[in-house]
């Protein structure tokens, strides 16, 4: 796993505890972290597919 998305999920947990955290606080701030959540849960991905991208593109560069 590529390791910018290691720290995109790690941001997105941090995220969901700080959106749990403001919630049980009554606070409305948690829809922030939540969303922030979402665009961090996507950004993780994005660098997972792109990780599995390249590491298909170069070994078939290699092999053919």
């Amino acid at each position: 796993m590529p390791r910018l998305a290691l720290y995109a999920l790690a941001v997105c947990a941090l995220a969901v505890v700080a959106a749990v955290v403001s919630f049980a606080q009554g606070s409305w701030l948690g829809v922030i972290w939540v969303l922030f959540a979402g665009l961090s849960s996507n950004m993780a991905w994005y660098y997972v597919k792109r990780g599995r991208t390249t590491s298909t593109s170069t070994s078939t560069s290699t092999t053919g």
